[in-house]
């Protein structure tokens, strides 16, 4: 899937893999109002911030076990293992000790990293390519963002704000992500966002994309 993001990342259709499903202002036009609701549902700021539960448990176990079991089973393995840590916590030291050394830290970590896919594709500036026209270079360069954060945010996230850089050769290693961008000219002006409320915000007022106005834009009326 990792690798199929990065294929067809910033296409019309096809892009969902990996991200957060995006449709166009046309295609928004032709949806049911169910296909719509669901939609809306997938792209929630609740549906990021219980990413433990949504993302996690039911995007990557359940959803990928389900339809095609033979294939995914370690998606079922991986989510009776969460499952078997989870209670042997409960008995073992009690709720308290699950609650705050357990579930706490993966609650945290999975909102995070579930509003990082978000906003690394889905950002003001951004640019949505038609499957004939579309580039590999561009995706990367137009289509990911870098975001602005500090040396300890940095670490925590494996460097993964810089994403435009990541995109366009996922061979680079984490580590080298920085200086890779330091020292290659054209990767130095990305397009930008950050974790303060103001640019979370902007993210999460993009939903669908407007093709004649080349940018992402709130729910049609």
């Amino acid at each position: 899937t990792h690798n199929y993001h990065h294929a067809n990342t910033a296409k019309i259709v096809g892009s969902n893999v990996g991200s957060y499903v995006t449709v166009t202002t046309a295609i928004w036009a032709t949806m049911k109002p169910k296909e719509r609701l669901m939609y809306k549902m997938i792209r929630h700021p609740l549906t990021i911030l219980f990413g433990y539960f949504t993302i996690f448990m039911l995007g990557m176990c359940v959803s990928p076990f389900m339809r095609s079991p033979k294939k995914n089973w370690d998606s079922l393995l991986a989510l009776l293992a969460n499952w078997a840590m989870s209670a042997l916590i409960i008995v073992k030291f009690g709720l308290a000790m699950f609650f705050f050394a357990y579930f706490l830290p993966l609650a945290v970590a999975t909102a995070a990293g579930a509003y990082l896919f978000y906003a690394q594709h889905n950002f003001p500036d951004m640019h949505i390519q038609p499957r004939h026209e579309w580039s590999y270079t561009r995706a990367a360069l137009e289509s990911s963002s870098f975001m602005k954060m500090g040396p300890i945010m940095n670490w925590f996230t494996g460097n993964i704000g810089y994403h435009h850089v990541h995109h366009l050769n996922q061979q680079i290693p984490f580590y080298r992500l920085p200086e890779a961008m330091a020292q290659i000219p054209e990767l130095q002006h990305p397009y930008e966002t950050s974790l303060s409320f103001q640019d979370i915000a902007a993210c999460f007022r993009l939903k669908v994309w407007d093709a004649e106005k080349g940018a992402m834009v709130g729910y049609p009326d």
